[in-house]
């Protein structure tokens, strides 16, 4: 039987604090859960939603749960500051100045804040940094307010490493520790400060320190699963939906233009090209095991290359269409170009359906081709999911026509080409077969583009 999302939340916070021993009222349960409900699922979240949280969540233990749940509740970019709902749970956290959030001195009886600031070795009056924890912080912070009438000073430790854990692409430090390394001194010092509280002898520290990071990491390689899927298609749906997310304009569907979805994905080919596989899965102490961690890093490495593959094919096309674009008048909404995804008047016109087939066939990788004619793995509300204007080209030029082509698209990108170099410098015949596709959709430049080809 499928359950409401809320509902869902609902009984992973009850069954989590009946793991526990815990006895929390379900009046507490549902707020916390329709807290995190509105924060997780608003409009502007596409990737880090509670869909999200499921997915990592599903068959660990009670606390990485709690972790699980909270460890994205507040994106603070994303969302355009703190949720309605869980600023007044933030109360006197930060300040903002100059455009940054600084955290604020920590009241003496804010244990939360202060048990939140130790493990991630953040200090008052620092610049919370946006890239490196931020927003795991102040989702750390919400966490530990929330949960500490109801779970033990060590509970709380370890919800608080978990999602100290789920910081990403983190590099050896200065002291040539690993983030997880790291993570665990600051477990072991703060355990250490409170050793009266959690009554734990030597031994026992080290192992509850072991345990603690362990359960973070493991919890953490879960947050980044999506890089190490076994299918590449699958990787790149995640990175789809990051565009989407991180690409406020993408969310007005049908008004998007074509330069602002060409930077979107611009700058995810940026991101993902300097990306360094081996800083996206994490360990500790042997855990995963060294064999298994060269795996996940080959499969990431393979991922990224697949997601690099495709959003090269799709700044072809788009970088072609931008072309027609400009060569004819201004930047323009990407529908009238290429058509709505949807309609209310039926099936809309899209610029495939007067596309022939491709004059030649060059060498292509047909994993790659698969996922451009039929579409990516997850649903996107703000793009097609297959991209057929894409495999139109790539089959047209293949794997290396696609590199050369891209690297021309580049130059008209930063002004070093002419729209209209650009276009002369591709296949007469393959520009010609995409000017009359667009020429049956944008009715406004019909005759400019049939021009314009004339002109090539």
């Amino acid at each position: 039987m499928a359950i409401s999302t809320i509902n869902r939340m609902i009984l992973w916070f009850d069954e989590a604090f009946r793991a526990l021993s815990v006895d929390v009222a379900m009046v507490e349960v549902e707020q916390m859960a329709m807290l995190v409900h509105h924060s997780m699922d608003s409009k502007t979240r596409a990737f880090h939603t509670t869909r999200h949280v499921f997915g990592i969540g599903e068959g660990m233990k009670p606390l990485q749960v709690l972790a699980a749940i909270f460890h994205d509740v507040v994106y603070y970019q994303l969302d355009e500051g703190f949720p309605a709902r869980l600023a007044p749970i933030l109360d006197g956290v930060t300040r903002t100045e100059d455009g940054v959030l600084i955290l604020q001195e920590i009241a003496t009886q804010d244990k939360a804040t202060d048990l939140c600031a130790d493990i991630f070795g953040f200090c008052p009056g620092q610049v919370l940094p946006l890239h490196c924890g931020m927003n795991e912080f102040l989702s750390a912070v919400a966490a530990a307010r929330l949960l500490q009438p109801h779970l033990t000073g060590a509970h709380l430790i370890a919800v608080v490493a978990c999602i100290e854990a789920t910081v990403p692409f983190r590099a050896i430090n200065g002291q040539g520790r690993t983030a997880a390394q790291a993570l665990a001194q600051r477990v072991q010092a703060r355990a250490t400060k409170y050793q009266s509280e959690l009554s734990l002898c030597a031994q026992e520290m080290a192992q509850f320190v072991k345990t603690v990071v362990t359960d973070a990491v493991t919890l953490a390689n879960r947050d980044v699963a999506g890089f190490t899927e076994a299918d590449p298609g699958r990787c790149l749906s995640n990175t789809w939906l990051l565009i989407e997310e991180s690409n406020a304009p993408l969310a007005a569907v049908g008004v998007y233009s074509l330069q602002e979805y060409r930077g979107a994905l611009l700058r995810m080919d940026v991101f993902l090209r300097n990306l360094n596989p081996v800083l996206i899965c994490q360990s500790y102490d042997g855990f995963p095991d060294a064999d298994t961690l060269v795996e996940m890093g080959a499969i990431a490495s393979r991922n990224i290359a697949f997601s690099c593959d495709f959003l090269g094919a799709k700044l072809t096309s788009i970088a072609i269409v931008e072309a027609l674009a400009l060569s004819t008048g201004t930047d323009c909404p990407i529908a009238m170009f290429l058509g709505d995804i949807a309609s209310a008047y039926g099936r809309p016109d899209r610029v495939e359906d007067f596309l022939p087939e491709p004059p030649s066939e060059q060498p292509t990788n047909r994993q790659l081709l698969e996922v451009l004619q039929t579409g990516r793995t997850l649903e996107s509300v703000n793009d097609l999911t297959a991209s057929k204007l894409t495999a139109f080209v790539y089959r047209s030029i293949g794997d290396e026509g696609t590199r050369q082509t891209l690297l021309q698209a580049k130059r008209m990108f930063d002004g070093s080409l002419s729209p209209h170099a650009f276009l002369k410098s591709l296949n007469r015949d393959l520009v010609g077969s995409i000017i009359r596709a667009c020429a049956r959709i944008a009715l406004s430049r019909s005759e400019a583009l049939l021009s314009l080809e004339r002109s090539l």
